[in-house]
């Protein structure tokens, strides 16, 4: 379970700051081979302290790694930029500019109707456009997902205040 000092409201704040201004997040896992695999992937929701889930659609490579090594850690950059210039013209950030989870994925489980309207909610302002329908029409299946560690990620001098 997550550590009790972390902040997770703070936490899904900035994984949703970094969903409005990039709409992806970096998934690493470990593949066969023992190498890194990163994926990007737009359906991560974090629910409960520790928890949150994602949609297992258009990712075979990323559902064969978790299910033969569940470990994942997962990366929100907030692209934004506003957040970048006005960063630059302080000289440091307000905020991480990225934040790690690492934990687990689980088996992949298909997906609550209370999920898929989650989900729907967020993308709701995309609705009318074309790609909308290929990417989140058929919203069948989850991982969920448990969180031990979040890591801000650090820039030197430019997050040493944080």
């Amino acid at each position: 379970m997550i550590d009790p000092d972390i902040d997770w409201e703070t936490t899904r704040q900035a994984f949703r700051r970094g969903f409005r201004t990039s709409f992806h997040y970096a998934v690493a896992t470990v593949g066969e081979d023992g190498a890194p695999h990163v994926t990007p992937i737009a359906s991560v929701v974090l629910t409960d302290p520790g928890r949150g889930f994602f949609f297992d659609i258009f990712t075979a490579q990323l559902g064969r790694n978790l299910d033969r090594d569940p470990r994942v850690c997962v990366m929100a950059v907030d692209s934004g930029v506003r957040f970048w210039l006005g960063s630059l013209r302080r000289g440091r950030f307000a905020s991480p500019p990225a934040i790690r989870l690492a934990g687990t994925a689980g088996p992949r489980r298909e997906a609550t109707p209370e999920e898929r309207e989650r989900w729907l909610r967020r993308v709701r302002p995309l609705r009318r456009l074309a790609g909308h329908r290929h990417l989140w029409g058929r919203l069948e299946y989850v991982r969920d997902l448990t969180f031990d560690r979040v890591v801000p990620v650090r820039m030197g001098i430019m997050t040493d205040e944080q």
